[in-house]
């Protein structure tokens, strides 16, 4: 039986998320289960980019301080980063308040600039990775995710969190190989169990539903979830937001991978019951991720089947976000003609849906729309 506490926390005044956390390791058998005397430990939130925590893009700070302290007692030494999407890792530790925390305790930010080839002969799909050397150069890992929804995997857990650890731009490049939701998530969990961390504690506290992960509207959950198993936390995610977790692609690969179970007869729940946070009204998407999204499939397909981004241009600023995270060459949005008045516009062929430009876009503007044949056939929601 894998293990998930479930600890209800109202919101990020310190004292109670403080006392969330103690509640939540203690549940799981205390710190000292998951660190020994003089390991070194890093620690790592999510920073999909520099936003500050009343964005909700990122791992809240507050978090961060209750899991310092709480495993302070164990006699480790803590290292914590991560490497955003864009901007510095630096950038990001100032801007999300990590940075603020981290010198009160004396903490040190892990090099997440620059990183190693590592190979991982367990591997089903990838057996090679660049990965921050702050990530290999520590004896253990304690992931710190945030409950948000994901346009390419349905939601960005506990195994998502880790794709951190691959070293700024060099993300893009899975995107251009590995463009559809199964492979990609199969990267993720492939490289999740090359750096196996022993603990993950996600902030649900306020989560970010909708456009997420970066454009969504925040919702109340008022919950923190710990356990060793990422799978099973995963999932017992997917339960409380009422999506079907063998829909989201990194819970059943990363079961198949032996990873975890997805399975809610193999996982023990502690801590609050799964019933008191259960939002069936959550906005996320719920249908399963059909074959055809595999990129096996010719354009039209593609074209046919496959959410598209597209921009609200009432939304648009026209800072050019989605122009330059577009990892193809091409690019598949690019501003008309070099006219930067109006918005960037698409080329639909070149369009991988990897989702990068919704992914980032800091105003939200950048939403997928369901295509005409998919939905006659039944196969989503319009937006």
């Amino acid at each position: 039986m894998s293990k998930v506490a479930l600890v209800r926390c109202e919101d990020y005044d310190y004292p109670a998320v403080k006392d969330a956390v103690e509640r939540g390791i203690e549940l799981l058998g205390g710190p000292e289960k998951f660190v020994k005397p003089g390991e070194r430990i890093l620690f790592k939130p999510n920073w999909l980019v520099a936003d500050p925590p009343e964005k909700l893009t990122t791992t809240h700070p507050t978090v961060f301080r209750a899991m310092l302290e709480v495993f302070n007692s164990t006699g480790a030494l803590f290292s914590y980063g991560d490497s955003p999407a864009m901007q510095s890792p630096e950038l990001a530790a100032r801007k999300t308040g990590f940075l603020e925390v981290a010198e009160e305790f004396g903490i040190k930010l892990a090099d997440f600039k620059n990183g190693r080839e590592v190979h991982h002969e367990k591997g089903v799909q990838n057996k090679k990775f660049m990965v921050a050397n702050g990530a290999l150069d520590c004896d253990g890992i304690i992931s710190l995710p945030k409950l948000k929804t994901h346009g390419l995997e349905r939601v960005t857990g506990c195994i998502k969190n880790q794709f951190g650890c691959v070293p700024g731009a060099l993300k893009g490049e899975f995107h251009v190989k590995l463009s559809s939701a199964i492979d990609f998530a199969r990267m993720l969990v492939d490289l999740n169990s090359f750096l196996h961390p022993r603990l993950y504690v996600m902030d649900g506290i306020m989560a970010m539903e909708g456009n997420g992960p970066r454009g969504g509207k925040g919702k109340p959950m008022k919950v923190l979830l710990f356990s060793a198993d990422p799978v099973a936390l995963d999932a017992t995610v997917c339960r409380m937001i009422n999506i079907n977790p063998e829909f989201v692609p990194t819970t059943t690969l990363g079961m198949e991978a032996g990873m975890g179970t997805w399975k809610q007869e193999e996982i023990e729940l502690v801590g609050d019951p799964l019933e008191s946070f259960v939002d069936k009204d959550f906005d996320v998407k719920r249908e399963a991720i059909k074959p055809y999204s595999q990129g096996k499939g010719r354009s039209f397909l593609r074209n046919a089947l496959v959410s598209k981004p597209f921009i609200v241009a009432e939304k648009c600023t026209g800072c050019g976000t989605c122009v330059s995270v577009c990892p193809v060459t091409p690019k598949a949005v690019d501003w008309r003609d070099g006219n930067k008045k109006v918005p960037p516009s698409y080329k639909y062929d070149s369009c991988i849906r990897c989702y990068c430009c919704q992914e980032l876009c800091p105003e939200g503007a950048v939403e997928l729309k369901v295509p005409f044949l998919r939905r006659l056939m039944g196969g989503g929601r319009k937006d």
